[in-house]
Formats: structure tokens, C-alpha cells, sequence
């Protein structure tokens, strides 16, 4: 059975990913996410952090696109 993926939901003027759709737990904001990514709790995907302290939700490398969040 395929994974149910993890969509944008909103994101800010810049382009920067805001909100996501999280199947089972709906609109989650990025820091929400980034939680639930570094607790183990959503496979295929990790957590990158900026210089700035953000951390930025983004998708395990696999080859392929369509699975890419924003």
C-alpha cells in the first residue's frame, strides 16, 4: 500500500512552505511538522536547519519529483 503523502498547504509571499496538509492529522504548520518529523512519527523526510534557526520540512532523496514537498 502507498504511503499517503504530505502536501503544502499554504505557503508565505517569498515562496517559503508555511502550512502542510498531514494525512490523519490535517493543516500542521512548519514547525508543527519539523516536531513530528524529528520525533520519528513521518518516514521520508527529514529535517533541514538555517543559519537563522528555522527548520525546513523537506523530503528524503529518492529520484523521483512527484513526491517533493512545495
Amino acid at each position: 500500500m502507498a504511503e499517503k503523502r504530505i502536501t503544502v498547504a499554504r505557503e508565505s509571499d517569498s515562496g517559503l512552505n508555511t502550512h502542510f496538509n498531514v494525512p490523519g492529522q490535517g493543516v500542521l504548520t512548519r514547525g508543527q511538522l519539523a516536531d513530528r518529523i524529528e520525533a520519528g512519527r513521518e518516514t521520508g523526510y527529514h529535517v533541514q536547519r538555517l543559519p537563522d534557526g528555522r527548520r525546513i520540512p523537506r523530503s528524503n532523496p529518492n529520484g523521483s519529483e512527484s513526491d517533493n514537498l512545495g
